[in-house]
């Protein structure tokens, strides 16, 4: 094994609080502009989130009590629990009790995945918060802040050649008024991305961005509802994944276009294809066994695909059947009596389920 060096010193963290002591507190001071008070305020949240219990005037919450007040499922936290993102509850008898621990994390945990983190990335954070990583080797201060996509820094060039980016005089002037483009004497200062995404950009400006060389300009520019068909069309076969797959969610595909995405070699493409509610429900069958839990989701998915998830090995998988509203009622009333918590309350939170099946689900839960 490895051995790895120790970490520098650096300063003590501050005892983690609720999180709405940490809130108040950066409330009074965050006018003033200093990184040091916004780094150990989000300190203190991490810190909070990842010890379990020990922190002072804890309360105790039941399962639907924790889920309610985090806004947030009971099946999502027992997918969390599983896959390592929520330490085990407290056992009293046969009752499960969660803290506030488990509540500042749990909120934490729907922030991140709210703002694009996969579980992978969230369970890494954690667990480098936990090793007594400081958060700029975790993030960056920026990224815990502001995400992963950050907006992009201004790019200062000539006036001329932001005209010649643009190549629309009306829509230059427009870009200016609403402050995308700022003038500097003889320069200007650009933030294409913003550029890409905004609905006054000419179509010859949005040719331009879509052959960008950052992929996160092409991908703003395809949702962009100026681009020109044609234009759009090429980037199907664009070089990055991450663009390919927002062509591939987008209310614009055709067809045609469908047919060529659900064959991309990558899965995040075909599951951006399979999550689109235009769809064709053909291609759902050709893609069930490539991104099985994605099309199990997705309400358009025939019935027979559903019935046929509902009985496959993977508890992952029949909860996404259990989820999906679509899934017929007799399937639901199957899945109610299913070993796997995340399946049972799934069924009890489905509105197709009935209510019988409900009860059931609950009851079973209740005993586990």
């Amino acid at each position: 094994m490895t051995t790895m060096p120790d970490p520098p010193p650096r300063r003590p963290r501050q005892q983690a609080g609720a999180i709405s002591t940490v809130l108040k507190g950066l409330r009074r001071r965050v006018q003033r502009g200093s990184r040091d008070v916004i780094e150990t305020a989000v300190s203190q949240l991490f810190d909070a989130a990842v010890h379990p219990h020990g922190v002072a005037a804890s309360g105790e919450y039941r399962i639907d009590d924790l889920a309610r007040l985090a806004g947030t499922t009971t099946r999502n936290i027992r997918v969390y629990r599983d896959r390592g993102l929520l330490h085990p509850p407290l056992r009293v008898g046969r009752i499960a009790l969660f803290n506030d621990t488990h509540l500042t994390r749990l909120r934490l945990i729907t922030s991140l995945l709210d703002r694009g983190y996969n579980i992978a990335h969230v369970h890494e954070m954690l667990s480098a918060w936990e090793q007594g990583k400081d958060l700029g080797s975790v993030l960056g201060l920026e990224s815990a802040i502001a995400g992963t996509w950050a907006a992009e820094k201004p790019q200062t060039m000539t006036v001329a050649d932001a005209r010649r980016l643009i190549n629309d005089e009306a829509a230059f002037d427009r870009l200016v008024g609403s402050g995308l483009i700022r003038l500097e004497d003889d320069d200007a200062v650009v933030v294409r991305m913003a550029i890409a995404g905004n609905p006054s950009t000419g179509p010859d400006a949005l040719r331009r961005l879509a052959d960008d060389a950052d992929a996160q300009v092409r991908s703003r520019t395809v949702a962009n509802p100026g681009l020109p068909d044609d234009t759009f069309r090429q980037l199907v076969n664009d070089a990055s994944s991450d663009v390919r797959a927002t062509v591939a969610a987008s209310d614009r595909v055709s067809p045609e276009l469908f047919g060529l995405l659900a064959h991309d070699a990558d899965p995040a493409v075909c599951a951006a294809v399979a999550q689109n509610p235009a769809c064709p429900v053909e291609l759902l069958d050709e893609l069930v066994g490539v991104v099985p839990e994605t099309v199990l989701s997705n309400p358009q998915t025939p019935e027979h695909l559903l019935s046929a998830g509902s009985q496959v090995r993977s508890p992952q998988l029949r909860a996404a059947v259990a989820a999906n509203p679509a899934t017929p009622t007799r399937v639901l009333e199957t899945l109610s009596r299913d070993p796997s918590d995340e399946v049972r309350d799934a069924v009890a939170e489905n509105p197709s389920s009935s209510p019988r099946a409900r009860r059931r689900a609950r009851k079973l839960a209740a005993r586990a």
